[in-house]
């Protein structure tokens, strides 16, 4: 016992020496190209010795260790030194064994790792930092999305889901609170897909997230669209659906700005309508105006925001996709809608174009929460109604 923890202690010594060693290493990179230099060296001395145990080949590491740790100047030190030694370990090799294919690989896969850290240095960072600075920007982004802490009786999700299941997404979600009794939801699409559009959804999401529950509610999309107009895109642009909800009374207000319309699920009648409210796209007018269309929430009532490619396909136009969507939203009411955007993101959401949706739930109060309490999920209520999604296009 005694034994296995003297092995144990030693183990986490010594990698916390080789964390120790790490960091420094990234720090300084004088002692990293040090480092590497006398690797190169005793590789390329064990290979001339051992040459059955230790192959040339394996003067690789070195270099690709390099990529990661070293900057482009002195990686083209490494890189030098490495295919010299190579060459020479190579030439001290018995006749009619290959040297010129091994040289020639080396020169290769050096060329590769420069090419890499060329691309990197203009970031003006090296190895793997550039890749944790993006994971780090798209878990931000994940982040704005989250819902605040709401009061009981109120409940909210979003699932976005981006085109190739790329990492990046063109939509993306901001939410913020305005006192305790009022929270304030954007979807936001950005024109493109996947990394193409990630970066300027990236710069929006930022800049809106910053906006929403800080301006007036009535001020957020003519902010908005001033700041889009600011970045001078020739052909790009951002369409927005802005809700505002009342948490206190239900009562919310509905702002598109070339977005497809919020649709609202009543829980006493059974039925779907959308919240239609017209607005230009942003970034492409001096002074737009945005519609509003009020309405109110009640008990079970939910409101649904979605972004186009929820809806919307090459065979398939917006108005039969808000149906088919409303049909499959309709299937979850009995289950209070738990789980409702990530299920309906998976099953509705077009494979070819980013997807998102945001569903606002007011919950029935739990003294009240029985099938004959909704008619939309009662036992008397007729299977054609359940099955059918007829929306009804409200007025503000």
């Amino acid at each position: 016992m005694s034994a296995r923890g003297s092995y144990a202690r030693l183990r986490r010594a010594g990698l916390r020496a080789a964390r120790t060693l790490v960091r420094r290493a990234r720090k300084s990179h004088p002692l990293t190209l040090i480092m590497l230099l006398f690797v190169t060296v005793a590789i390329s001395a064990a290979s001339l010795l051992l040459p059955s145990l230790i192959p040339t080949a394996a003067l690789t590491i070195p270099l690709l260790l390099g990529g990661l740790l070293l900057r482009f100047k002195p990686l083209v030190v490494l890189t030098f030194v490495a295919l010299a030694l190579g060459s020479f370990v190579m030439s001290e090799r018995a006749a009619g064994l290959p040297k010129i294919g091994f040289v020639v690989t080396l020169g290769v896969v050096g060329w590769i790792v420069l090419t890499g850290a060329k691309v990197r240095s203009r970031l003006g960072v090296q190895g793997s930092r550039g890749e944790s600075m993006l994971i780090e920007l798209r878990d931000l982004l994940t982040a704005q999305g989250e819902f605040p802490r709401l009061p009981a009786g109120w409940k909210a999700e979003s699932a976005i889901r981006s085109a190739g299941g790329q990492s990046f997404s063109g939509d993306f979600v901001v939410s913020a609170t305005r006192g305790e009794d009022q929270l304030e939801v954007a979807l936001v699409d950005v024109s493109g897909k996947g990394i193409d559009a990630g970066t300027r959804a990236l710069l929006l999401s930022g800049a809106f997230g910053g906006l929403l529950g800080v301006v007036p509610v009535e001020e957020f999309l003519p902010a908005a669209n001033h700041y889009a107009r600011r970045q001078d895109w020739d052909d790009d642009f951002a369409t927005v659906v802005h809700v505002a909800v009342d948490l206190s009374t239900g009562e919310f207000e509905v702002r598109t700005a070339g977005h497809p319309p919020a649709i609202q699920f009543d829980a006493w009648s059974g039925r779907w309508s959308t919240r239609d409210a017209e607005g230009p796209l942003l970034g492409l007018v001096e002074k737009p105006e945005f519609a509003v269309n009020k309405g109110q929430l009640k008990l079970g009532d939910a409101l649904f925001l979605y972004s186009d490619g929820m809806v919307e396909t090459p065979r398939r136009d917006i108005g039969l996709g808000t149906d088919r969507l409303a049909g499959h939203a309709e299937r979850l009411v009995a289950k209070g809608f738990d789980g409702a955007a990530e299920e309906l993101v998976v099953e509705i959401g077009g494979p070819g174009d980013d997807s998102a949706i945001v569903v606002i739930h007011r919950q029935t109060h739990p003294s009240e929460a029985t099938a004959d309490a909704c008619p939309a999920t009662g036992r008397n209520q007729p299977a054609a109604r359940r099955r059918t999604a007829m929306l009804r296009t409200r007025a503000s």
